[in-house]
């Protein structure tokens, strides 16, 4: 398939550090790719060389199959970028805003009146047309705030965080339509912190850590970078603690946790592991129930990858 986005050899240096080390990926037209890291991997950096915003001290960068500079305007003028904050005025309208951001690039009043509706349309906000931004809730102002980014119908959208801090149904409703704008044509790099999300809508991921692509792929590709197995969950009253240090010590386990009766255990490998975890219960006569498997998530992996110790920047 054709791509949208081609980047070489990339890098980005602030003084001693390297925010961006040698980057190269490529992103299919029509596709959605997940862009993910823990924070100070390079993604903002690296969306920001993307965008023409931030010079850079080698590589290149293709939109289009055209180099992206500062000056390239008419490939500007087919993108749409979503930043996590909001960026709306507060004295206009629903529809208005819309129509501001959407005038900036589409000139013909009959196009752009489409287009605003279509916008609306795909995001939700058919009844809140008149509503002005105090008026709506935190996750209808990321709707408006998505419509105002997309109204133009562009090739090539940035969506950083558009689901953060919002209500499930306005989530659900965020993910459709990026679904829809992929479905009409549209190109789309997602960056976000909600691993599931990922899962659900993304055909293809990069993480990022330290300004290098540590893994690529589908999501099965993934996956299957995994060293873990198999994850079990069961509900046990009051397990134990030497009950506890004997299922670490059964075939197979890696991790074992106990919360709230909740007992939690991670397997790198085998069958039937939980065969013969339920034979160790009835062995030593303890009581359980609600038990069930799960593959490894991308959430996994992806702590797997990156470590599991905090980052402050």
């Amino acid at each position: 398939m054709e791509n949208t986005i081609e980047v070489k050899n990339l890098t980005k240096k602030y003084k001693n550090l390297t925010a961006i080390n040698d980057l190269s990926f490529s992103v299919k037209k029509g596709e959605i790719l997940g862009l993910l890291g823990p924070n100070g991997s390079g993604k903002s950096t690296t969306i920001n060389c993307l965008l023409s915003l931030l010079s850079y001290d080698q590589g290149s960068i293709k939109i289009f199959n055209e180099e992206m500079t500062p000056d390239s305007y008419e490939i500007k003028r087919k993108i749409g970028v979503v930043f996590q904050e909001v960026a709306i005025f507060e004295e206009l309208t629903v529809k208005d805003n819309i129509d501001y951001f959407c005038g900036l690039y589409i000139k013909d009043k009959n196009t752009r009146k489409k287009y605003i509706e279509d916008a609306i349309k795909l995001v939700g906000l058919e009844k809140f047309k008149k509503f002005y931004p105090k008026q709506l809730s935190g996750g209808l102002l990321r709707r408006l705030n998505i419509a105002c980014g997309i109204a133009h119908k562009p090739k090539l959208i940035f969506l950083d965080e558009p689901t953060v801090a919002v209500d499930p149904q306005s989530r659900n409703n965020i993910l459709d339509g990026i679904q829809k704008l992929r479905n009409q044509g549209a190109t789309i790099i997602y960056t976000t912190h909600y691993m599931e999300e990922v899962e659900l809508i993304c055909d293809r991921i990069i993480i990022l850590d330290k300004g290098k692509i540590i893994a690529s792929g589908t999501l099965d590709e993934l996956k299957s970078l995994a060293t873990i197995e198999e994850k079990v969950s069961v509900e046990v009253q009051d397990l134990e603690e030497k009950y506890l240090e004997e299922i670490k010590k059964l075939k197979y386990v890696d991790l074992v946790t106990y919360q709230n009766n909740n007992l939690q255990i991670t397997y790198k490998k085998g069958q039937n592991n939980i065969s013969h975890l339920i034979d160790f219960f009835n062995k030593n006569k303890i009581a359980y129930n609600k038990i069930f498997s799960e593959r490894p998530t991308l959430n996994d992996v992806f702590l797997e990858l990156t470590g599991r110790e905090l980052r402050n920047e």
